[in-house]
This record gives C-alpha cells, sequence and structure tokens, in this order.
C-alpha cells in the first residue's frame, strides 16, 4: 500500500469520521425529529416553530465562548479534555429531554433542548479544533470529507432511525437510545491522541478573545477573505433551504420526496465527499474550490429544469443526486479551506468565527427566500440562486494567496 492510501486510511481519518458522527447526531434531535414529537403532542404549530428556531440560535452565536476552549487547559488536554466534558453534559441533556414531557413540561423541553444544542454546538467548536491541529495541512480536504460524511450519518440516524424508533417505541425511548448513540463519540475522545499544541497559548481570557481577531486582520486579504466564506456557498444554500415547499408544489408526494431526496439524495452526498476529498488530494485544495464552485453553480441551475419539466420523478433524482454530490465535493473543499486558514494557536476561536459566517446564507439569509419565491415565482428564484454564485467562483481564483502556505490558482 502506498503511503498515500495509509494516510487515507489512516487512525487519524477515522476519528475525522466518528467525531463527524457524533457532531451529526445532535443537530435534528432538536429539529425535525424534536417537531415530529410535539405535533405528535398537539402542541401549536406557533410554539413548534418558535422553539425550534430559538433553540439553534447556539449553532449561529458559538463563536462568542469559543475562546474559552482556547485558554483553558483540562487534565485531559486543551481538545480532548474540553471535548470530553461537553460530551457528558450534551448525553445528560438529552436524557433530560427524554425524561421531560411536551404535554406537561413544555418548558422544559424548551430548556433541555436548548442545552442540547449549546453543548452541540460547543462540542463542535473543539472537533473543529482537534480537526484541525490533528491532521496536516494537505490531508485537511479528505479528513474534511470523512467528517462530513460522518456527520450525515449522525443526522440520519437521528432523523430517519430516530422517527422509526419512536414509531416502534415512542419518543422516550428513541431519545435514550440517541443519547447511548453518543458513547460513540465519548469512546473516540477517550481513545484519541490530543493533539500537539502549537506554541504558547493565550495568558487570559482578554488575549483569547483579542488575539485571534488581531491575527486574523493583520493578514493581506482579511477582508476579502470574510467576504469569500460568506459567498462561497451562497447560491446552493439558498436554494437548498426551500426546496421541500418546491417539491410539493410541483406534486411530488411525501413518499417520493422520502425515498428520492432523504435516501437517494443522503448516498449521492457520501459519494461526493469521498470524491472530492480523493480529488483535493491530487489537485489541491484551492484548485479544487474553484472547480467544485462552477459544479455547484451547475447543480443549482438543475432545479431550473426540474421547475419547467414539472412532475418527474427520473429528473427530480437526477437534480437531487447531481445537487447532494456537488454539495459534498463543495462542502468537503470549503471546510478542509476554512481549517487551513485558522492559526493553530487560536483554532477553536477563528474556525468557530468562520463556520458561523459560512452560515449566515442559511440561517438568516434564507429566511426571505419565501418572499422571494412569491415575487418571482420558483424558476425566476433559481436563477438568482445560480447567478449568486458566480462572485464566488471568481474569489475561488484568489484564495491560495489567503492561506499560510499559499497554493497555485486554478488558472
Amino acid at each position: 500500500m502506498s503511503s498515500n492510501l495509509r494516510r487515507l486510511f489512516s487512525k487519524r481519518m477515522l476519528i475525522a469520521f466518528a467525531m463527524g458522527f457524533a457532531s451529526g447526531l445532535p443537530l435534528l434531535l432538536t429539529g425535525s425529529t424534536l417537531q415530529a414529537w410535539l405535533t405528535e403532542s398537539s402542541v401549536s404549530l406557533k410554539s413548534i416553530a418558535l422553539y425550534t428556531a430559538l433553540v439553534g440560535l447556539p449553532y449561529t452565536f458559538k463563536f462568542v465562548w469559543a475562546p474559552i476552549f482556547d485558554r483553558y487547559v483540562l487534565p485531559l488536554g486543551r481538545r480532548r479534555g474540553w471535548l470530553l466534558v461537553t460530551q457528558i453534559l450534551l448525553i445528560a441533556a438529552i436524557i433530560a429531554l427524554a425524561l421531560s414531557s411536551p404535554k406537561d413540561h413544555l418548558y422544559g423541553i424548551a430548556i433541555a433542548s436548548l442545552l442540547i444544542t449549546f453543548f452541540s454546538a460547543s462540542q463542535d467548536i473543539v472537533i473543529d479544533a482537534y480537526r484541525r491541529e490533528s491532521l496536516a495541512d494537505d490531508e485537511l480536504g479528505f479528513g474534511s470529507a470523512l467528517y462530513v460524511n460522518g456527520y450525515r450519518v449522525g443526522m440520519l440516524v437521528a432523523s430517519g432511525g430516530g422517527l422509526a424508533l419512536a414509531d416502534l417505541s415512542g419518543f422516550k425511548t428513541m431519545y435514550l437510545v440517541m443519547a447511548a448513540a453518543m458513547g460513540i463519540g465519548l469512546i473516540t475522545t477517550l481513545l484519541s491522541p490530543e493533539p500537539a499544541q502549537y506554541g504558547a497559548g493565550p495568558k487570559n481570557l482578554r488575549e483569547a478573545i483579542v488575539a485571534p481577531l488581531t491575527e486574523f486582520l493583520r493578514r493581506n486579504g482579511a477582508i476579502m477573505t470574510l467576504v469569500f466564506i460568506l459567498l462561497y456557498k451562497m447560491g446552493d444554500s439558498l436554494a437548498s433551504a426551500i426546496t421541500t415547499p418546491f417539491y410539493l408544489s410541483l406534486g411530488f408526494t411525501k413518499t417520493e420526496i422520502a425515498a428520492v431526496v432523504k435516501l437517494w439524495g443522503f448516498w449521492a452526498t457520501i459519494v461526493g465527499a469521498m470524491l472530492g476529498g480523493a480529488i483535493i488530494i491530487k489537485i489541491g485544495l484551492v484548485r479544487s474550490l474553484f472547480w467544485f464552485a462552477i459544479l455547484q453553480m451547475l447543480s443549482t441551475a438543475g432545479f431550473i429544469v426540474l421547475a419547467k419539466m414539472g412532475h418527474s420523478v427520473p429528473t427530480l433524482a437526477g437534480v437531487v443526486a447531481f445537487e447532494n454530490f456537488t454539495a459534498g465535493m463543495g462542502s468537503a473543499a470549503f471546510i478542509g479551506f476554512m481549517g487551513a486558514l485558522t492559526e493553530k494557536r487560536f483554532t477553536a476561536t477563528q474556525y468557530a468565527l468562520l463556520s458561523s459566517l459560512m452560515g449566515v446564507p442559511r440561517v438568516i439569509l434564507s429566511s426571505g427566500t419565501g418572499a422571494m419565491v412569491e415575487t418571482l415565482g420558483w424558476a425566476q428564484f433559481f436563477w438568482v440562486c445560480t447567478l449568486l454564485a458566480i462572485p464566488g467562483i471568481f474569489l475561488s481564483l484568489r484564495a491560495g494567496k489567503w492561506l499560510n502556505a499559499p497554493e497555485k490558482s486554478p488558472t
């Protein structure tokens, strides 16, 4: 086996996959799975929308407390120590949610859900830092691909697996099983080595907050880097934010959507992320960003075709497969790129800031997609999303200049 193949199937890559699973599992436990439980318990749609929206806020604002994880070192290590703490508290919060009742303790459900998202976001901060510090720069692309795949598997277990288990045994049992499944994260943390610490860490909390910001903003092209982070997946994110109502408007049944969009799309993402990781190793991170951005734009344009074709299951399957395939490739390159941007003394804080900025289109800007569709219609809306990919493509040509060890541009 060649040295490159050994690196692809190394323990570090398996850790990236397992940590991705631990990161993805909690996400939908307070999203679609919780929505199903609340709906079954006859909670009003107004309350469901309010609770599920508010409990997701920690994922957006996780950069606020990220400096704590750079500043303080626990006995098991700066990364493993915090991972162990956040995972134990996350498991406890999931158990607390399982023991609550939507009918009798709706506020208890809200508090437990908020604790889950807070500890889940905290775990994400440390996992992102661990991945950056444990992988070499040329391993970040494939490592990020495995992380993305693990994340998707965790989401599938929590959503499809969780709902199926809830049908059989009830939501209380389902949430207790999901709490036990988080043991995979605990075991991974205990068996993983602590990554090497680069340089002296922050001496105090003020330095942990200020130094990461000043270090990043002093770089050449810092502002344009942030603009690129914001724009790279904007078109793709806005288009995917409202696809379920789009499919329903074309006459697709919920069964067709579940089979094609959820299951078929899941495997397309897995394959795309793996192939994307391999391509990154072959041609480099920056070239991959450029070509994957073009593919993402083309896949968004596929929704225009679907809008014109109407109810056609083969067309839906093709569009969904291509969109998820390119999204997996783009996510692998983009996550790897953000990791490469961070300074290893402040990995947790800088990555949390970058990933929060990356989520702006999905979390904030997507709130206006419904109004855009009502004004423009579906086909024109997806045209706008397709064109929004162009700035990210052009900025990706300069992305190599923003890395600490610049790569050649794609052209």
